[in-house]
């Protein structure tokens, strides 16, 4: 009975301490992003030329929209190449890339990924560029996005991510996504940078210094993540990451149940195979050169999900309140009263992260949703084997609401 006994408040012990640190960290990170950043002075005055890469996988969809749209900035556009990465598209869609005043790459791999797209193109397309913008095949940049983007350059930064915004809400899943996205902005992104922090990456609408980024790129081969490969890289190195805020890039937001689930499933199975991997130089990094932002990225790779973290936790704090109930006794050994803090810093974490537009009648709706997106991605963590290892295409292009 006092084994029982013991690795019961073991158990308790540690869960406790796994959420709630988790729940703290993004409460401190998401009052901090309520306040503005501190602003670098510019420095020089340069426009540099930019090659805004597009790699794409069978978006035969959208391709051509978002090759129109990239044309279309406020910046000089002597001094900026939009630059389609095409990998297995149709002969017309190729026929109709080609009209445009663009550089059309065509590639073609026997395992797809986006890595091997970029550093391909990168070979074929030379090293006349002083910026390397990345974008997804769904993305739309705003007018003065590559303008801005210049801007942080030009305050002595060599990478920076955009703000990627939700270009559509047409299904409970994609307001749901949408939301996930403004939290993580609002927490990884601006808060962290108001602390003197780096801003995560996303994947997409962020900028490099071209050579750098080819230079590192090189040395990047995932399949999955790649831009959590490339971040902790980055950070290693102890390269600062700025987050403009207003610098907008329109993203499309999964709008199906079973895409959610597969795009979680290879984002939490990338997570865990970059923990295992850094982990051990994480704690080196911190305790021999004080190198802090990148062990806040490596903490992150273990951190419970937003979604996990919420849900999670509040299953926890209810089954403290039934045990309480109806055993006064108190069989717990940790006072039910921390997991309601806890669940309490959560949900006023993620309240303060919400933008003020995303208070109304659809959200309400689509917040029923959430605990079949929880179902869904507590079930993933089943299923994460070799979810890292294969390439999982995520078909872009608004359907109609469910």
């Amino acid at each position: 009975m006092d084994v029982i006994r013991s690795l019961t408040t073991a158990l308790e012990i540690l869960f406790l301490g796994y959420f709630g640190f988790a729940s703290i960290y993004v409460f401190v990170f998401s009052v901090a992003g309520l306040f503005r950043p501190k602003q670098r002075n510019t420095i020089n005055s340069k426009q540099r030329k930019f090659a805004v890469l597009i790699p794409g996988y069978k978006e035969d969809n959208v391709i051509v929209e978002v090759a129109q749209k990239a044309l279309q900035q406020s910046y000089p556009s002597h001094l900026y190449e939009v630059v389609i990465i095409a990998d297995s598209f149709q002969p017309e869609t190729l026929e109709k890339l080609k009209e445009l005043p663009i550089r059309l790459v065509e590639v073609s791999f026997e395992k797809s990924t986006k890595s091997k797209a970029l550093n391909k193109a990168m070979q074929v397309i030379g090293d006349q560029y002083h910026v390397a913008l990345i974008l997804d095949a769904d993305n739309i940049m705003e007018d003065d996005f590559v303008h801005k983007i210049n801007e942080a350059f030009n305050q002595g930064y060599k990478v920076v991510q955009g703000h990627r915004v939700a270009k559509n809400t047409n299904t409970a899943f994609a307001i749901l996504d949408a939301l996930s996205e403004e939290i993580n902005n609002h927490i990884f992104r601006k808060g962290h940078r108001v602390l003197g922090f780096s801003s995560a990456l996303i994947g997409s609408g962020m900028a490099f210094d071209y050579y750098f980024f080819k230079h590192t790129m090189a040395h990047v081969n995932a399949v999955g993540g790649f831009d959590k490969e490339l971040e902790l890289k980055l950070l290693k190195n102890r390269t600062k990451i700025e987050y403009l805020h207003k610098a907008v890039v329109l993203d499309e937001k999964v709008q199906k149940s079973e895409v959610f689930a597969n795009q979680r499933k290879r984002w939490l199975s990338a997570q865990f195979v970059y923990f295992g991997r850094y982990f051990v130089p994480g704690l080196k990094e911190l305790f021999t050169r004080g190198n802090i932002d990148f062990f806040d990225k490596v903490y992150q790779m273990v951190s419970p999900p937003r979604v996990l973290l919420l849900g999670l936790t509040a299953m926890i704090s209810i089954s403290y309140f039934v045990i309480n109930w109806g055993y006064p006794t108190n069989i717990l050994i940790i006072p039910a009263m921390y997991w309601y803090i806890a669940l309490g810093m959560i949900v006023l974490a993620y309240a303060l992260a919400v933008p003020k537009a995303y208070y109304n009648k659809q959200t309400l709706g689509a917040l029923l949703t959430l605990p079949k997106a929880f179902v869904l991605m507590f079930l993933s963590l089943f299923k994460l084997k070799g979810a890292n290892k294969k390439f999982i295409h995520t078909q872009h292009g608004t359907i109609n609401p469910q």
